[in-house]
């Protein structure tokens, strides 16, 4: 689908949105360079840009060497930052930089994982349970077990099988499952979200992982026939992590769902508040609302 709405209305109206409650300007650092999706260097700006509008972010970019390049060179500054955002999945960091990020989170930095970050380092164990759940990068029940909805909780599953996978791309509905988190407090309890991957099947460490929102993989679209999260919170060390699996094409990162889901959830990662009103034009329970695409 195309969003068709006049783009210099619908920016007023995001940005209205945002608008925070602080004057602080916290420092964000968005890590890429590989990744699976082709559309990389795209995202990267659309997030660079949706952090920016809240006016709470400066924003810098530290690119790894491409695919079998070598890492060494690859040591961001992770400590001078508040914020460190992933739109990566590649090749592994080298030693120190991921000793770094793994002292940087511990100690209190914040951390937002989008999309296919979290089918990255499969065996990097603090990483893993940082984001809570992943998928690819050969997973399997040796990883971790699956979340799954009993009862009205999700609950680890410890069933054999692989970690990840996906079916046709849709809208689909996304129920929030926690309604009195800082990140979703105020979203309605059911929107649409714009045609994307609806991730399933993600396992792995799954330790103290709130699950905020979920969305229902019908087997009508290739799915599970089960309820799997879709946005998170989870507690690492003295940091906060808020990991969104939305965003595979740029329509999907369009979507005003996802761009509030992530702005509220950076806000979050770095302060344990969100001071962002909910957008005008934020999704209904059966219309996905979103940016039209660049003229």
């Amino acid at each position: 689908m195309k969003f068709r709405a006049p783009l210099a209305a619908l920016a007023a109206i995001l940005l209205a949105g945002c608008a925070p409650a602080t004057d602080d300007v916290y420092r964000a650092l968005i890590v890429d360079g590989q990744n699976n999706h082709r559309i990389w260097p795209t995202t990267t700006q659309y997030l660079k840009g949706y952090l920016e509008e809240t006016g709470m972010f400066s924003v810098d970019i530290a690119t790894t060497p491409p695919a079998g390049e070598p890492m060494d060179s690859f040591r961001p500054p992770f400590s001078e930052y508040d914020l460190v955002v992933s739109n990566y999945n590649g090749d592994p960091w080298g030693a120190e930089a991921m000793a770094d990020f793994e002292s940087f989170v511990a100690e209190g930095g914040g951390f937002v994982s989008v999309h296919a970050a979290n089918n990255a380092f499969p065996e990097w164990t603090a990483y893993n349970e940082m984001i809570g759940i992943g998928g690819w990068g050969d997973r399997t029940e040796r990883h971790g077990p699956y979340l799954r909805l009993r009862d009205g909780a999700f609950v680890p599953d410890h069933s054999p099988g692989i970690g990840g996978s996906h079916g046709e791309r849709h809208e689909f509905p996304i129920d929030i499952r926690d309604t009195d988190h800082p990140i979703t407090r105020g979203l309605p309890t059911r929107w649409m979200h714009a045609n994307d991957e609806l991730y399933d099947r993600l396992r792995g460490p799954a330790k103290n992982v709130r699950v905020l929102g979920s969305a229902y993989s019908t087997v009508e679209s290739g799915g599970t026939g089960k309820h799997e999260p879709i946005l998170m919170a989870i507690p690492y060390g003295q940091g906060r992590v808020f990991h969104t699996t939305l965003g595979h094409a740029l329509v999907s990162q369009r979507c005003t769902g996802f761009i509030a889901t992530f702005q509220r959830g950076a806000e979050w990662a770095v302060t344990g508040e969100v001071t962002q009103r909910v957008p005008e034009d934020f999704p209904t329970a059966d219309q996905a609302r979103g940016r039209p695409e660049p003229e």
